[in-house]
């Protein structure tokens, strides 16, 4: 894709999705929503980190930085293909708004191994032959993972510093016997994954077809209980025992006084460089099979990081380090080719963070309701922004477009109803408009924006835990052909569609 070419699309997550298997899937409503996304006329679907939830039910603190959420696997496609029975497909009354995880994880397990069974009883010569040469293509991530899973389970899902010596050290011997021991789950995660790439594929292939691509998402950290870090600890900053000497995080603001600890390890960058940044080659290799364009969070710690001692109860007592830099990009560039990455770059941002995206080329970002506050001089505001950028109306991380208005001071929302010219009933409006009429070639909307829900409609609010965070999900009957008519109309005046068909 040409991240120059002016653009315009949706960010959804796919568990948000409709269905009737209590969370959002590869399944028949990813395509009715390929299908909504044409006839808006938008030409981006961006997604968070299809990876495993982690803690939290976080797609951001993953067990694997290369396998795809079982959660996403469909399982219309395992019943049409005689490995699942219809009658192990109940109806379950699980919400259609919300995403009950720790319901849903254990059904979705459940009907996954049934699957599983099924397909290594009754798979046809071709099946197999397609799966075996899957795993063989995959072999260099899936194989840890795939035992990491196995092992995990069978300590009662205790993080692996917790495991019997021998395999928490990797010893050869117990590794070879795990292998032998835990064959038939290890199989049954190799499947889980067959599954997902399949039916990722199939989705990416039809809305290429469409004409829209798929925006990626790569955490910038990985999860200390992951199969990368047990798989590699000789990759990250580990003490003896294999929990992180030191973690990642962010330095106070006035947002948070007390910084923000993530509790991610850090890499040990001079061993990456000495391995020529073979692993983050994989990894962004891995993401853009799945995806078209790949955005990259947090990218400022690839310029400098702040690394917290593990022992620290908050992120004040940090410091700033020097990451990897150009080198890294340029590494990974000699490998894949020129690299379509957006550049996450909200927060602290100094002039090395400037001058390391600059240096790479890649698109940084926008977030127009954080633009709206004394005057015009704010560089998220549409008249300030640069070409080469995405401007969101709002993101992930934030409030909605409605519910900053809502929250808003009366300074702020004077300022905002004067610059795009409207009051609270038509702000998300107004909001996408100027976003699709900046000069920035990008331009990405939540679908709550589009909808124009309130605050508690949003997708996640750092720094909090609980069932409010990730699990949002909309229903169909939200969704009008008017929300797609009047973004087909702003795409298409704004430069970023055809000429929409006019009813």
């Amino acid at each position: 894709m040409n991240l120059e070419q002016r653009a315009a699309g949706v960010l959804l997550h796919i568990t948000s999705l409709p269905g009737p298997h209590g969370i959002g899937d590869f399944g028949p409503d990813a395509y009715r929503f390929v299908d909504w996304l044409h006839s808006a006329k938008q030409t981006l679907w961006q997604w968070l980190p299809t990876t495993p939830v982690g803690p939290g039910d976080s797609p951001y603190q993953s067990p694997s930085a290369f396998a795809g959420s079982p959660l996403m696997v469909a399982l219309e496609p395992l019943l049409q293909r005689g490995w699942l029975d219809a009658l192990a497909l109940p109806t379950e009354g699980f919400s259609n708004t919300r995403v009950d995880f720790p319901r849903v994880i254990p059904w979705r397990d459940d009907h996954l191994r049934r699957a599983a069974h099924g397909f290594f009883t009754r798979a046809n010569a071709d099946e197999r032959t397609a799966f075996t040469a899957w795993c063989q293509a995959q072999a260099s991530w899936l194989d840890e993972y795939a035992l990491f899973m196995a092992l995990f389970n069978a300590h009662g899902q205790k993080p692996w510093w917790e495991w019997a010596a021998p395999l928490r050290q990797r010893d050869a011997k117990a590794m070879t016997q795990a292998r032998t021991q835990h064959a038939q789950e290890i199989d049954f995660w190799r499947f889980v994954q067959w599954c997902w790439d399949e039916q990722c594929r199939a989705l990416k292939t039809y809305a290429n077809q469409k004409g829209i691509s798929l925006v990626g998402d790569i955490p910038i950290y990985v999860a200390d209980n992951s199969a990368d870090v047990w798989s590699r600890p000789d990759l990250y900053e580990l003490g003896d025992d294999g929990l992180p000497t030191v973690i990642a995080g962010v330095p106070p603001d006035p947002l948070g006084p007390d910084g923000q600890r993530w509790g991610n390890p850090i890499y040990r960058w001079e061993r990456m460089k000495k391995e020529r940044y073979a692993w983050w080659t994989e990894r962004v290799k891995r993401v853009l099979s799945q995806a078209d364009v790949v955005r990259i969070d947090h990218f400022r710690g690839f310029a400098a990081y702040w690394e917290i001692p593990a022992s620290s109860p908050t992120a004040k007592t940090g410091k700033w380090v020097v990451g990897p830099g150009l080198p890294l990009f340029k590494a990974i560039a000699k490998q894949l080719g020129e690299l379509p990455i957006i550049a996450e770059d909200l927060g602290l941002i100094t002039p090395d963070v400037v001058e390391l995206i600059e240096a790479c080329g890649f698109p940084r970002m926008k977030v127009l309701i954080f633009g709206f506050g004394i005057d015009g001089a704010h560089e998220y505001l549409p008249h300030n922004c640069a070409p080469n950028t995405i401007v969101y109306t709002s993101t992930h991380d934030t409030d909605t477009a409605r519910g900053w208005w809502d929250h808003a001071s009366e300074r702020e929302r004077h300022f905002a109803g004067s610059y795009l010219a409207c009051g609270a009933s038509d702000f998300h409006w107004a909001a996408i408009r100027a976003c699709m009429n900046s000069v920035c070639a990008l331009a990405v909307f939540p679908l709550q924006d589009v909808l124009g829900l309130p605050t508690d409609q949003r997708m996640n609010q750092p720094g909090t835990l609980g069932p409010q965070n990730w699990s949002w999900r909309f229903e169909w009957p939200m969704v009008s052909d008017e929300h797609a008519r009047v973004l087909a109309l702003m795409a298409f005046t704004s430069g970023r569609s055809p000429r929409p068909e006019m009813s």
